[in-house]
């Protein structure tokens, strides 16, 4: 999600249902990871609240205060693992620490749904656009999990600097070829192929971002699936 779900739009519920429709079971497992706000309280409570009106079995995990102690049994007993916001920066080197990495990555073999916004959506990728050092300086972030290959950007609509510096990155070849969403869009994958963008918000798209020796880039626009009613 380039942003949306629960945290960005409280009141409009279609892209976390849609996300549970993906699971394997009816009554699936979601489990919300905060690590890229420093497992925020207030944030794990905000997941809590949305998701219990939901038919699903909410749980969390934290790393920052860490709990679990087999970490691989609890994450492949999920259906879904939703990522939070915040610093990509942080997390990829928080999940790196207590082996989540290679945890999801198998999880990810295995079906489990995985997804989130913002630094939940930079995780997945090879490489990202981001804020996490400071947020007056968007910046290559070349430290994703890599289970989608090439870059990416979130709130490409919902933050002004987004778009040129994505664009900007991918022109001078500090970033590769990738993907952009809008605030309220998702791209949705099997496996490494795209296979549809959905929209909790009527306009809200995804992009096809490419370097181009004769225009600097090349922009295309991946019109999305609104999920609510016509």
């Amino acid at each position: 999600m380039g942003g949306g779900g629960f945290s960005m739009e409280p009141e409009n519920p279609l892209l976390d249902e849609f996300v549970l429709s993906l699971a394997r079971t009816p009554r699936p497992r979601v489990c919300f990871l905060p690590t890229a706000s420093g497992d925020s309280n207030a944030y794990v409570t905000m997941f809590y609240r949305a998701f219990a009106a939901l038919d699903c079995r909410p749980a969390d995990l934290q790393l920052f205060d860490r709990t679990v102690l087999d970490l691989e049994s609890f994450v492949l007993a999920q259906d879904v693992i939703y990522v939070g916001g915040g610093n990509t920066a942080n997390l990829a080197a928080v999940w790196r620490v207590h082996g989540l990495d290679v945890i999801l990555r198998r999880a990810w073999q295995e079906g489990v749904v995985l997804c989130g916004l913002s630094a939940g959506m930079n995780c997945w990728f090879s490489e990202s656009v981001t804020d996490s050092f400071g947020f007056s300086r968007l910046a290559a972030l070349h430290d994703g999990l890599g289970l989608l290959p090439g870059s990416c950007c979130p709130h490409y609509d919902g933050e002004e600097q987004r778009r040129p510096a994505y664009r900007q990155l991918i022109a001078a070849g500090e970033l590769g070829d990738g993907w952009a969403a809008d605030d309220g869009a998702a791209l949705v994958f099997h496996g490494e192929t795209l296979s549809e963008v959905v929209a909790s918000r009527p306009g809200a798209a995804a992009y096809r971002i490419e370097k181009s020796a004769e225009h600097g880039v090349v922009e295309r626009r991946a019109e999305a699936r609104y999920l609510g009613n016509p």
